[in-house]
């Protein structure tokens, strides 16, 4: 599966699927065979970071 490419939506598309169907972002990484650090830098250059006590980006 392509991932959004723009960080936006790419935001929005990793913040619905912790929300509904992973516990963590290595749950989500691991099932949808993600690269962690790469998805990590790619929302972090657009201001975004991983929030593991809420399991979200902000």
């Amino acid at each position: 599966m392509d991932l959004p490419k723009d960080p936006f939506i790419l935001l929005s598309y990793i913040n619905t699927k912790l929300r509904d169907e992973y516990g963590s972002l290595d749950a989500l990484c691991d099932d949808m065979d993600l690269d962690r650090a790469g998805l990590e830098k790619t929302l972090a250059e657009a201001g975004f970071e991983y929030m593991q006590q809420i399991n979200q980006f902000r």
